[in-house]
C-alpha cells in the first residue's frame, strides 16, 4: 500500500508536470506487474477433464495425474434357489405353472371325452379317470420340476408368441374353465356339449 501511494505521489508531484523514466517505470511496475498465471479447475470424481481448446493453457506445471477409472461392476443376475421347498413355496415358480399345465391338459381331455363318449366330468372321473389323472399329474410335475432344479426358468426361454406369460394366462383360464365346466354340469345335471 505504501509503495502504491509513493508511486502515485511521484507521478503527480513531478516538477512542472514532467514525467521521468523512473516515475513511469515505477508506475508500470505497479499497474502492469506480471503475476504468474494461476489456473483453477473444478473436477468431480469420475468425470473426465474437459478443456476448451480455444483457451490456451495457463498452467506451467505438468498436468496432475488422473485417477485410473475402474469399470463398473458387472450386473449379476439374482441367484435362483433350487431347493425343493423354495420351488414349491406358495410364491415359488412351480405351483401355478404346474397347476396351469395340468388344467390345460385336463380341460382339453374333459371336452374331448364329452364329445366322444357323451359323459360329464364326474362320470369321466368315476369311470377310470383317477388313474389317468394321477399318471398325468406325476408326469407333468416331474417334467416341470427338472428344469427348475437345474436353475432354468421358463421366463429365460420364452420368445416370440409363446411366452411364459401367455402360458401362465392360458393356465389360469384353463383352471377357471375346468371349474366352470364341472360346476355347470353339476347344476344342469348333464353334459355341457
Amino acid at each position: 500500500m505504501a509503495t502504491a501511494s509513493f508511486n502515485m505521489q511521484s507521478v503527480f508531484a513531478a516538477p512542472s508536470g514532467v514525467l521521468t523514466t523512473r516515475n513511469i517505470r515505477n508506475t508500470n511496475q505497479l499497474f502492469f506487474k506480471r503475476i504468474a498465471p494461476v489456473g483453477v479447475r473444478c473436477m468431480a470424481q469420475g468425470d473426465p477433464i474437459k478443456e476448451d481448446p480455444s483457451v490456451p493453457s495457463t498452467s506451467t506445471s505438468a498436468t496432475p495425474p488422473q485417477m485410473p477409472q475402474s469399470p463398473p461392476p458387472p450386473v449379476s443376475k439374482p441367484k435362483v434357489s433350487t431347493k425343493f421347498g423354495d420351488l414349491l413355496a406358495f410364491s415359488g415358480p412351480a405351483p401355478e405353472r404346474i397347476n396351469g399345465r395340468l388344467a390345460m391338459v385336463g380341460f382339453v381331455a374333459a371336452i374331448a371325452m364329452e364329445l366322444s363318449k357323451g359323459e360329464n366330468v364326474f362320470a369321466q372321473i368315476s369311470d377310470g379317470g383317477v388313474g389317468w389323472f394321477l399318471g398325468t399329474t406325476a408326469l407333468l410335475t416331474l417334467a416341470s420340476m427338472v428344469p427348475l432344479f437345474k436353475g432354468i426358468r421358463a421366463e429365460a426361454k420364452s420368445k416370440g408368441f409363446m411366452t411364459s406369460d401367455a402360458e401362465l394366462w392360458n393356465g389360469r383360464f384353463a383352471m377357471l374353465g375346468l371349474v366352470a365346466l364341472a360346476f355347470t354340469e353339476y347344476v344342469t345335471g348333464g353334459t355341457l356339449v
